[in-house]
């Protein structure tokens, strides 16, 4: 049995959980989510909490990441997740053309990416920006496809990496 998965969510106030049709509904401050019900859990909502439990005779180890989903949904539509990105390279740099962001990244043309919906993207200085938005599964494929355009390379660092992430660096050629 899950541990996290026996843990209640709070529902803090401002915040509407149902359930109805086999899908889960929040709504809050930041936006509205929802997502299914996984297959041998049930999702109970009480006044200020929500429970998930599994069927006693399959023992669905989902349950756990059914009540994480409903976590997330939770501090998303509450607080919002966010995720921030870091260019290196020397000319490389960032810029917002409307909702759509603008990278000159070492190649012959900008590259132009358009975020999802809910997802907004905010450049704090050219080689530093922000991916947030209430959904959590959204803002981090965001990022992840944003770091994609230019992964960062492991002899000179030169990409589009998360802050904090550390690249593994290669030794040059010697001669």
């Amino acid at each position: 049995m899950s541990r996290i998965g026996k843990l209640p969510v709070a529902i803090p106030k401002g915040v509407t959980v149902s359930v109805a049709g086999g899908r889960v509904a929040v709504k809050g401050p930041k936006g509205d989510l929802s997502t299914h019900v996984l297959d041998g859990t049930t999702v109970i909502v009480d006044a200020a909490e929500v429970k998930v439990t599994a069927e006693r005779i399959t023992r669905n180890p989902a349950f756990g990441t059914m009540r994480a989903n409903i976590n997330n949904m939770v501090l998303g539509v509450t607080q919002g997740f966010g995720k921030t990105l870091e260019i290196v390279g020397t000319g490389y740099r960032a810029a917002m053309d409307g909702k759509t962001l603008v990278l000159q990244v070492g190649f012959s043309h900008p590259v132009r990416f358009t975020p999802p919906e809910g997802v907004t993207i905010k450049v704090e200085n050219p080689t530093r920006m922000v991916v947030s938005g209430a959904d959590k599964i959204a803002v981090g494929q965001a990022a992840a496809n944003i770091r994609d355009i230019r992964p960062p390379e492991p002899y000179k660092g030169k990409g589009i990496k998360y802050e904090g992430e550390t690249i593994l660096r290669k030794e040059g050629k010697k001669k």
